[in-house]
């Protein structure tokens, strides 16, 4: 895979300094309404602070309103809570919102973060910042250049442009200040983690300031998933005058981290075929071998033996493997390498009425070799064929291994994802008759160029052959003959004889124009319009793969476009009876581009765009004079007019009036969630929330999975962080000691496909506890996560589950200048 060289990366800094674009950081606050924020201190969003708690964000509307008068879900999480959690990476932020959780997959790679059981949009101050795509395209990010976090619930095509449909997850970054402040801080931790980081920002001139922001990680990790990470993070701000100014910001991370695709995995017995008795109840004589003699035939000694390695939880609960697991050695961990160039500038031409412009450039690598497949089949009536080869037992030469892993997979892939991204945002603020009024006129455009190539490798359970029944593959790879200890293969990958089995281009370019008014009527009600038209184009170019693959192709195909367009809106009332009490309706529909990283078919004629949808009723409610800000939220979310296979479909036979895909099908949310942060005093703050939801996979009615939960996707979970500021010892300033709880409900890992339709990984509650101590120039904070060493899975995975660190602890000591 080529990298990025640092001639390539000087080229691109230069370029951006003397580029004569000028274009824009943040939707600045309107002075005649707003708290204003922090002086220097630029944000996308309207982001202030009131009696020590967040009240003001932007995020979904890009206005003034305060967070009481926005009629859209959002969470933000500040800065100091971030770091009284010692969070370094987002995955680590979730607990603090309500409906953020991880999704269920088996690739165990990047942010594959769900917002209500649906996909997340990920930017960085509002700009693109990596796709949840499952794997190919999507890093682990890291929270080194973040200043705070806010979580939009809802579609915001018209804001954001093309995204997911659960959401947008926006990382605020830190912006240079003219006040100087200089920070250097080492961490320590088990698995040997070691860090090194810098943080220094300082004005120039009086109207130059810069910031630099870099950090070195290594960390062996826990079960060897450690991280080798290299960051730095540059910008400089220019003040042209009182009306505008510059920005020019510019982010390299170089990391490679360890992936386990499997974990733990869930054996595969299924308690239908054995009269729905569970594997603590079954007998040898239960497990009989296939009547008519077509599958696995077992003696009656290895039918006991079979049976005596039955466990109380499998066919419904990972099987602890303990150790690495099934990390293999072959496998090469994620090597990630990303470099963002971004301008942004602020213009006011008067009071009234302003200019915001953002110009992106972002580049991103992936290359890891992964393994995605080993599945310990026990027992199955798959189809009227109990334990059909290769879906049973492994029998080799006589001897029955009841915990192998067959239907091994290693794929190796090699993907470039390279984008430009546009924002530009006008606003005009106005007052008619007793009405304060915001028009905000917005354009964005995007494109995107992704490569992607993969290559795989097999045990013996896979072969392929002509049509004249000739063997043209035969997988070389050993069995695994026991998940408990594995006998790993030997040499690399290529050594097996991969295949190419996916390359291809794919490019995407989208644009959009929108209208939004905000209006502040009096007597408690605001009201937010916004309508937007968007334009996304795609471009799909096969290059061909291995013929012993897929021999039709081979070859590579004709370009395959598409074109989707339409309008897009955010409807929203909020109603304050009381400066304390917010009442708020919301309802909103956005346009995801169609199969974003897959193939296209057909011309666009015969399907349906697809869109995402989100029906919300909030109220939000202060306290105790503005020390309590919660809210509780009920809504339904879904992603809408997916496309699924017509089963009368036969290729080659039917005629056109036969469909082959219909377009009608959806996944869909709905629940409940609340959220609640507190500063009580000097001494007490806190942060609550949770989330009820059920998450539904209905995209496909002639699937065995429709009406599921999807994987990872949990009906109850919730959190809590309580922090103690403690004037011990006469010490200059408080002791602060922290406690936190996360319980996450059990979560799905069932598939009917393979035989364990109520899989699913358990439920868990963690404690975690933090100190830290700040004195005039340095702070020292230790945390200590995992406090009782709960045994848990943090994801639900493909048919298996990711076990959770043990109790484990770091110090940290920031010197400051």
């Amino acid at each position: 895979m080529p990298r990025l060289t640092p001639s390539s990366i000087g080229l691109a800094v230069v370029s951006a300094l003397i580029s004569p674009l000028s274009v824009a950081d943040a939707a600045p606050a309107d002075k005649s309404r707003s708290t204003q924020a922090e002086p220097d201190v630029e944000r996308i969003t309207v982001y202030g602070r009131h009696n020590q708690l967040v009240t003001e964000s932007g995020l979904a509307t890009k206005s003034d309103m305060s967070l009481m008068e926005t009629p859209a879900p959002v969470v933000v999480v500040d800065n100091e809570l971030i770091n009284s959690q010692g969070a370094d990476t987002l995955q680590e932020l979730i607990r603090n919102v309500s409906g953020l959780t991880q999704a269920g997959n088996n690739y165990g790679i990047g942010d594959n973060l769900l917002i209500r059981g649906l996909g997340a949009n990920y930017t960085y101050d509002g700009m693109y910042g990596g796709a949840g795509l499952g794997n190919t395209f999507n890093p682990t990010r890291s929270l080194t250049n973040v200043e705070s976090i806010e979580v939009l619930k809802g579609p915001a095509t018209g804001l954001y442009g093309i995204g997911s449909a659960g959401g947008v997850i926006n990382l605020i970054e830190k912006k240079p200040q003219f006040i100087s402040n200089h920070e250097i801080t080492a961490k320590v931790g088990q698995w040997d983690t070691y860090s090194l980081a810098i943080d220094s920002t300082a004005g120039i001139t009086e109207n130059l300031a810069y910031r630099v922001v870099a950090k070195s990680e290594q960390s062996d990790g826990y079960r060897g998933l450690g991280v080798d990470r290299n960051e730095i993070y540059t910008s400089l701000k220019y003040l042209v005058d009182d009306e505008q100014d510059l920005l020019i910001s510019f982010a390299y991370i170089d990391d490679s981290i360890p992936v386990d695709s499997i974990g733990d995995p869930i054996r595969i017995f299924n308690s239908a075929s054995v009269g729905g008795k569970t594997a603590s109840e079954v007998t040898w004589e239960d497990l009989i071998n296939d009547p008519k003699g077509e599958g696995i035939q077992l003696t009656e000694a290895q039918r006991k033996q079979l049976a005596d390695s039955l466990a109380p939880g499998d066919g419904l609960t990972p099987y602890r493997l303990n150790g690495t697991g099934l990390i293999s050695p072959m496998a090469e961990a994620n090597k990630g390498e990303e470099a963002r160039v971004k301008l942004s500038h602020t213009l006011y031409f008067d009071d009234s009425l302003f200019l915001n412009q953002q110009l992106q450039y972002r580049q991103f690598e992936s290359d890891y070799i992964r393994q995605t497949g080993a599945y310990n089949y026990v027992y199955w009536d798959r189809r009227g064929t109990i334990n059909k080869d290769p879906r049973g037992p492994l029998v080799e030469n006589g001897v029955l291994y009841p915990f192998a892993a067959r239907r091994q997979e290693y794929r190796n892939t090699d993907a470039t994802e390279k984008s430009w991204q546009y924002f530009a945002d006008l606003r005009y603020d106005f007052q008619l008759g007793e009405v304060d009024n915001e028009i905000l006129l917005n354009a964005n455009y995007e494109n995107r160029d992704m490569r992607n190539r993969s290559y795989s490798i097999w045990d013996g359970d896979y072969q392929l052959k002509n049509k004249q029944g000739d063997v043209t593959y035969q997988g070389k790879l050993p069995y695994i003959y026991d998940i408990r200890n594995p006998n790993w293969a030997q040499g690399n990958f290529e050594d097996y004889d991969p295949l190419l089995t996916t390359n291809n281009t794919k490019k995407v370019i989208a644009w959009g124009v929108g209208v939004q008014h905000v209006g502040y009527f009096g007597n408690g009600f605001t009201t937010r319009v916004g309508v937007a038209f968007n334009n996304i184009d795609q471009e799909y170019q096969h290059l061909g793969i291995d013929p012993r693959y897929r021999a039709s192709q081979a070859a590579p195909r004709p370009e395959a476009d598409t074109s989707d367009n339409g309008m897009t809106y955010n409807l929203g009332v909020t109603y304050m009876p009381t400066d304390d009490i917010a009442l708020f309706a919301n309802h909103s529909k956005g346009r995801t581009a169609y199969s974003i990283t897959g193939s296209l078919v057909g011309d666009g004629n015969d399907r349906k765009d697809a869109e995402s949808l989100s029906y919300d009723l909030g109220v939000r409610y202060k306290l105790f004079d503005e020390q309590i800000l919660g809210s509780l939220v009920v809504f339904k979310s879904a992603n809408a007019n997916l496309r699924y296979t017509n089963p009368e479909f036969e290729d080659g036979i039917s005629g056109p009036e036969v469909p082959q895909y219909y377009y009608d099908g959806k996944d869909e949310t709905t629940g409940v969630e609340v959220d609640v942060n507190a500063f009580i005093n000097e001494q007490w703050k806190f942060n609550i929330n949770g989330i009820y939801q059920d998450a539904r996979l209905k995209n496909n009615p002639y699937s065995s999975s429709y009406n599921t939960r999807p994987k990872g996707s949990a009906f109850v979970s919730g959190s809590a962080w309580v922090t103690y500021s403690a004037d011990w010892f006469a010490l200059t300033s408080p002791i602060k000691m922290s406690l936190g709880a996360e319980y996450v409900d059990k979560r799905s890992a069932e598939s009917a496909a393979f035989g364990i339709p109520n899989g699913y990984i358990p439920s868990y509650t963690v404690v975690d506890l933090a100190v830290s101590y700040e004195a005039d120039s340095w702070k020292v904070s230790a945390n200590l996560d995992n406090l009782l060493n709960e045994e848990y899975y943090s994801k639900a995975l493909f048919l298996g589950g990711l076990p959770g660190e043990e109790r484990n602890l770091s110090v940290s000591f920031t010197y400051m200048l």
